[in-house]
């Protein structure tokens, strides 16, 4: 899915069926990185926040409350997308 709809749904609350895969491109999009993961814990960190975003998948889902932090994280140091560089 393409992230400006993703969040655009994200943001209106829609947080229930959301793919994993789609949640850390958004993720990644707002300037994370992942910097490790263990076991199901996907652990990304921005150079700018000090806090990290733990992320798991469930049966290829994300959990809602990992979302709600990742929106609360957005807001609270108005991230923004980053813009998707053009493949040749």
């Amino acid at each position: 899915m393409d992230r400006r709809q993703l969040f655009s749904r994200l943001a209106r609350g829609a947080l229930n069926n959301v793919s994993f895969n789609d949640l850390v491109d958004l993720v990644q999009g707002f300037g994370f990185r992942l910097v490790r993961i263990s076991g199901s814990h996907h652990i990304f960190a921005h150079q700018d926040i000090a806090e990290l975003i733990n992320l798991q998948s469930v049966r290829g889902q994300a959990k809602p409350y990992q979302i709600r932090h990742l929106l609360r994280l957005v807001e609270r140091y108005n991230l923004r997308l980053e813009e998707l560089e053009e493949e040749e």
